[in-house]
């Protein structure tokens, strides 16, 4: 070699050296051909973390853990190198204290004049901070897979630009029901209905992502099974960082149970406005309903007592025939406003509905004519029902008369009666529906049937689709009232030109079927009991003391509770207290006849009334034990009641025309009588004083013998009531100076005591022996002025 080539290359390697040893963080050494450290610089101390005596002489092997693995890298490494002249890679290296780093390595053959290496050069760089950077970026994108592969409430997917799907969460799988495997590079439009694909849905969602960014909606989807649910999705169009679009991100959740629960609140809205219509119209019915049948009960009563006395002139019978058929209708009519507002007294009880339904049978098919084809459908193991017999019979009849209506032309009318499951998913959007087990009764006809607009009013008072004149529109709407009153639930399936199925679902009873008493055909026309009427309207009080007492009855009066309690407390005996159930006053009646049976335990309590308040009927049902009369009713019904009231199933003897009758009826004019009542005790002088005042009678009250002889300077008495034992005198001595001061005064003792002859001599005088009747007190007064 020349001289300067070789004053060059010692330069050369000088400087190698002096840039090798200057170098810190670079691990620069070289390796002998079989791998030993020949030299070592400074980087090399400070990235391995040995001093140049420390690692000289010692095999490369130093750097790697003793695994298989490492082994097999050192000797891919030095072979590489000394076939390719050099060798770059990456990998685990260890330091002196045994931790490792990340090393970017380049390992380079020094050739000799054999071709065979000399020698190897290695430069290390210690790269643990950007492999650190590298493993956060992966374990980032192996936390964000795992994040979206676990989620299972959503279905994340991604999509090409052409909507086909590139990768497939565990939540689509869960939601859709297809595998990745099934589904990657499928198109997105299989997900949505067939309807909803031919109008181009899935086109236009890909296409407003790639416009504006993002699509969001809600609509159907379609599951592998078929089943369809309702989806809230959201499309983002995806884009590189040159903006080219690169595909979109498509996550969808299954709301369906979001929507149904936001369908039920609706639901649970509307449902709650029409209670509220309901109850408003129903709190204006009853108030209507009270006063309209206190007008039809003076017409009804009026018209039959007219009956009674002019049998014999058709001209005027006919007439008043005429009048009681209005007055029946109007009667019906309340009835229905009554039903409808839920403001009915009903009195349910355990009935087999097939057992009725049979005994309908006769009174359907007369009502319905003989185009009319009645077929009745009963399954068996028929459940009892717990329902008043007497609305649901008129609830049947009208549906009937309905279908018949809507077949013209004649037609076939199913009575279905089957048990009926209704479970939390049925009831789930029904708020005042409890799931359980009902009956349900299916009335379905072959008529017109109903458009979905009808059927969604189908339910509200006075809507009708028939003519004006042809119905009152309260049919429907009497039966949806009744059943939900009822506790049961009530539906209408129609189609227009395929006819119309009402079904009714009625609570299931445990409890056996109820017999009811028979009736019998003979009338019902009284007896000789006392009865005590309290009703605040005159006119329906005339008129039901009259009805009474051509009956046969022994009647009072008492225009509020306070009279009736007064009547009760005097001693005369009652049979039967007939009482209005709305009455003025704080007393309410209901109160009344509490008191009443408390005062005379034998008495029987019977309540009349148009429209109840709520008094004697809570949940929609009439208080057990409690016997109700509905205004208007008739003398029949009325005499009906009563004896049934009283504990009498039989017939009762017609009555001649002066049997039973009271003798209040022919008593003289009491209204100018007076009479001086005097007790010391006050419950029993108020209670006295009020019967006469009832009677007629003109009453002044005194408490003892004083306060009597100072009211006679107010003028003189007809009768002188009282007791034997005043607190200032006797009785009898009080009587004397009475007789004394107005001879013609008549004097009755009134004792618990008997009143014997010689306690009272020198004037004419009757004893009642407390307790007394009425008949006893009326007769003592009676003989009294025939003296």
């Amino acid at each position: 070699m020349p001289s300067s080539e070789k004053k060059d290359s010692g330069l050369s390697a000088e400087w190698a050296k002096a840039w090798s040893d200057s170098t810190a963080d670079l691990a620069i050494f070289s390796l002998t051909p079989a791998g030993f450290v020949s030299s070592w610089n400074a980087g090399g101390t400070a990235i391995y973390g040995y001093a140049p005596d420390e690692i000289v002489g010692r095999h490369y092997r130093v750097f790697f853990s003793d695994g298989e693995p490492d082994r097999h890298t050192l000797e891919i490494e030095l072979d590489e190198a000394s076939k390719r002249g050099s060798y770059v890679t990456e990998g685990w290296r260890k330091r002196k204290d045994g931790s490792v780093f990340w090393a970017s390595v380049v390992t380079s053959a020094l050739p000799g004049s054999d071709g065979l290496p000399r020698g190897f050069v290695k430069v290390v760089r210690d790269e643990s901070d950007k492999r650190k950077a590298h493993d956060a970026v992966i374990e980032s994108e192996r936390r964000f897979r795992l994040l979206v592969e676990g989620v299972t409430d959503y279905s994340i997917f991604m999509l090409s630009p052409q909507g086909r799907v590139t990768n497939w969460n565990n939540g689509a799988r869960r939601i859709k029901g297809y595998t990745a495997e099934e589904i990657i590079g499928s198109h997105f439009s299989r997900f949505y209905t067939p309807e909803d694909a031919a109008a181009g849905l899935p086109e236009r969602a890909l296409d407003t992502a790639a416009h504006a960014g993002r699509f969001e909606s809600e609509g159907w989807r379609v599951r592998r099974d078929g089943t369809r649910f309702w989806a809230h999705v959201i499309v983002d169009a995806i884009r590189d960082e040159s903006g080219e679009l690169i595909g979109f991100a498509k996550i969808t959740r299954d709301v369906t149970e979001k929507r149904e629960a936001e369908q039920l609140l609706e639901q649970t809205r509307a449902e709650l406005f029409r209670s509220q219509k309901m109850e408003a119209i129903g709190k204006l019915t009853g108030g209507v309903a009270h006063d309209f049948n206190n007008v039809l009960q003076v017409l009804r009563g009026n018209l039959e007592l007219l009956q009674s006395r002019c049998p014999r002139d058709e001209w005027m019978m006919e007439r008043v025939s005429n009048a009681i058929d209005a007055v029946e209708r109007g009667a019906k009519l309340s009835a229905q406003l009554l039903a409808f507002g839920r403001r009915q007294a009903l009195q349910p009880v355990a009935v087999n509905l097939a057992a009725m339904v049979r005994d309908m049978d006769e009174l359907l098919r007369r009502a319905l004519g003989e185009t009319v084809k009645v077929e009745t459908v009963v399954s068996g193991g028929l459940w009892n029902a717990f329902v008043d017999t007497h609305q649901l019979e008129n609830v049947v009849l009208n549906l009937a008369i309905n279908a018949r209506d809507a077949m013209p032309d004649g037609g076939k009318l199913t009575l279905e009666i089957a048990n009926a499951m209704l479970d939390d998913s049925y009831v789930r959007s029904l708020s005042d529906v409890p799931p359980g087990q009902y009956v349900m009764l299916g009335v379905t006809d072959t008529g017109t049937g109903m458009s979905p607009e009808v059927i969604e009013r189908a339910f509200e008072p006075f809507f009708t689709t028939k003519a004006e004149g042809e119905g009152t529109g309260l049919g429907l709407s009497m039966a949806y009232g009744f059943v939900k009153q009822s506790g049961g639930h009530i539906r209408i399936y129609s189609e227009v030109g395929h006819g119309t199925t009402v079904r009714i679902y009625l609570p299931r009873s445990l409890a056996d079927a109820y017999e009811p008493a028979p009736r019998w055909n003979s009338p019902m026309t009284g007896g000789s009991e006392t009865v005590l009427v309290v009703e605040d309207d005159k006119k329906v009080q005339a008129t039901v003391i009259e009805m009474l007492a051509e009956l046969g009855y022994s009647v009072l009066k008492a225009d509020n509770a306070e009279q009736a309690l007064a009547v009760l407390s005097s001693g005369v005996h009652i049979d039967l207290l007939f009482t209005d159930v709305v009455m003025p006053g704080s007393l309410k009646s209901p109160e009344m006849a509490r008191r009443a049976v408390q005062i005379q335990p034998h008495i029987h309590v019977l309540f009349t009334s148009g429209y109840t308040q709520n008094a004697i009927v809570h949940g929609g049902r009439l208080d057990p034990g409690v016997q109700l009369l509905s205004k208007p009713y008739s003398r029949e019904e009325l005499a009906f009641k009563i004896r049934r009231v009283l504990g009498f199933d039989g017939p009762a003897l017609p009555m001649s025309p002066d049997a039973n009758q009271p003798q209040a009826t022919s008593a003289p004019d009491r209204s100018a009588k007076r009479v001086l009542v005097v007790e010391d005790d006050d419950p029993s002088r108020e209670a006295v004083s009020e019967l006469l005042s009832v009677l007629g009678y003109q009453v002044v009250r005194a408490a003892n013998a004083t306060e009597a002889l100072r009211a006679l300077n107010d003028g003189s008495f007809d009768v002188l009531l009282t007791d034997l034992r005043l607190p200032d005198m006797p009785g009898t001595e009080l009587a004397r100076r009475v007789i004394e001061a107005y001879g013609k005064t008549r004097i009755i003792f009134a004792s618990g005591d008997v009143v014997l002859s010689d306690m009272a001599q020198g004037f004419p005088w009757q004893a009642l022996r407390k307790p007394y009747s009425l008949a006893e007190l009326m007769k003592a007064l009676d003989l009294s002025f025939s003296r």
